[in-house]
């Protein structure tokens, strides 16, 4: 017993050091953003999609487009534009006179890929908005009567600027709840932006040289090392009594749905891997549920009228708890 109680310990350590090693590449690149960068690891982990919100310029697109590297993925991404046709991300048909006979054949779209960033997903029409649902939920994509598989592993990252902005198309609830977490970035600090510039305005193209840290085949592995964190009953019951409390909540005109208990609980597992524990524990449930759960929440315009906010109202659910 206390063999296998070692190699268990050995395999959590050996997990840590992965993702430590992963962040420390990132972060050649990425200044700042710790919280956002190991929330989109934990996405990453629980085979999750994730929206990340914010004005333009805070670098959302070059902080996916490192982790892809980093984790030896293949990056495709997506400009969202208004005249942007659901073809134009999923592929179409196509009619090929290479052989004698004249064939159609299935001309991939950029959504094959194992890393996708939707970038400004909101400035997108809701047709075009639609043509990722099936691949973010069901991992594929059908055009005409056939459908086609995406490569595992895959994840949709979009990103969103602030729906007050002009140009912008409010994403549908169906399509919100299909993001694992809806994450916030902030503006850096003043340190945090002297040395963004320094890096950046002291070469021409500054590309520092970044390690394959983990392997596709590696990456499934710890996803599916992830599920097995342990959770105590008592922690699972609160992950799950903080999401059924949005549903009760005066302030909201509609609250989470179950999938929201599910991503709670597996985003938890996932935090306590990065952080080095071998269990979830309290603080994991809290620190994951506003992003887990703000994009599912939908205030009443009395709650709006007196200032609050989602994240404000999941403060007070786990105060409650």
């Amino acid at each position: 017993m206390k063999v296998s109680s070692m190699d268990e310990s050995g395999k959590y350590d050996k997990a840590n050091e992965r993702l430590a090693q992963v962040k420390e590449e990132v972060g050649k690149v990425m200044v700042g953003q710790e919280d956002v960068i190991e929330q989109v690891l934990i996405s990453i982990l629980c085979d999750g999609n994730i929206l990340l919100e914010s004005n333009p310029g805070m670098g959302k697109t070059k902080m996916i487009s490192t982790i892809s590297k980093v984790l030896g993925l293949e990056f495709s991404r997506i400009q969202n534009t208004p005249d942007l046709m659901p073809s134009d991300i999923t592929g179409t048909h196509i009619v090929d006179e290479s052989a004698d006979t004249t064939d159609f054949v299935f001309q991939k779209g950029p959504i094959f890929a194992n890393m996708i960033l939707a970038d400004e997903i909101n400035r997108a029409t809701p047709k075009t908005q639609s043509a990722l649902l099936e691949a973010m939920q069901e991992k594929q994509v059908t055009v005409g009567n056939n459908s086609y598989s995406l490569d595992d592993p895959f994840f949709l990252m979009a990103t969103q600027n602030p729906i007050e902005q002009e140009g912008t198309y409010p994403l549908p609830e169906a399509q919100r709840d299909r993001f694992m977490m809806k994450v916030e970035l902030d503006y850096p600090s003043l340190e945090e932006e002297n040395k963004i510039v320094d890096r950046f305005t002291s070469e021409l193209d500054f590309e520092p040289e970044l390690e394959n840290v983990i392997s596709r085949s590696s990456l499934i592995r710890l996803q599916e090392f992830t599920r097995k964190v342990p959770i105590a009953n008592d922690l699972r019951e609160k992950a799950v009594n903080i999401a059924s409390a949005t549903r009760e909540k005066e302030e909201l005109d509609y609250g989470a749905s179950p999938r929201a208990s599910m991503n709670i609980v597996l985003a938890s597992k996932a935090r306590a891997l990065i952080e080095g524990r071998n269990h979830v524990s309290e603080k994991d449930i809290k620190e994951v549920a506003k992003p887990v759960l703000r994009h599912r929440i939908g205030l009443s315009f009395q709650a709006e009228k007196q200032g609050m906010n989602e994240d404000k109202i999941i403060d007070q659910i786990i105060e409650q708890q």
